[in-house]
């Protein structure tokens, strides 16, 4: 089922569950999706606005330039998700715990964003943008940060040798967490 051009504003899909289909060029305004199953629905060029996506199913969904405003995703595994095709941004979102694992997302764009403890391992973030977020307990492991953007972030802390990080931008203070590893002090 292919729906195109349409606004859904206040919806309840925990009482009524979202139509298995292929969703293009939609608005969700306030919509919840708390604990519902999303897999096996394609999203293109959706926005997502002030929606609470926590603890949803996403396998196999198609999130393609989808963007996520004043939106809720705690522990939501992104790593489920198609690979192909994959893009969204982020705008002021709760994105606490959930799992961006293995994922190429180059380019990216975290603005106001709460990504405390988001498991970014082995995910391919180069290019991308933290604007204003806050990282506490972040996993970086093995990930590709070259010409990240960090300068405005905060809390972030991961060790620089089991991470890509050439070219990647950060602000003096946020620098000094990444030299946590060798518990050194620094006046």
């Amino acid at each position: 089922m292919l729906i195109e051009n349409k606004t859904f504003e206040r919806i309840d899909y925990t009482k009524t569950n979202l139509p298995k289909g292929e969703y293009e060029d939609c608005n969700f305004v306030n919509c919840n999706f708390y604990n519902q199953d999303l897999s096996d629905n394609i999203f293109r060029n959706c926005v997502f606005n002030g929606c609470d996506f926590s603890l949803a199913a996403v396998k196999n969904t198609i999130l393609s330039d989808v963007k996520f405003v004043n939106s809720k995703l705690l522990g939501l595994h992104f790593n489920e998700c198609k690979e192909f095709l994959l893009s969204f941004d982020f705008d002021n979102c709760l994105l606490k715990l959930s799992v961006f694992y293995k994922l190429k997302l180059k380019k990216t764009k975290f603005k106001n964003c709460n990504l405390q403890e988001v498991d970014f391992t082995e995910t391919d973030l180069s290019g991308a943008i933290f604007d204003n977020c806050d990282m506490h307990r972040a996993q970086f492991d093995r990930t590709n940060l070259e010409k990240a953007d960090f300068r405005t972030s905060y809390n972030y802390s991961f060790d620089p040798e089991t991470n890509k990080i050439k070219k990647a931008c950060f602000s003096q203070a946020g620098v000094i967490r990444l030299l946590d590893k060798y518990n050194i002090e620094i006046e």
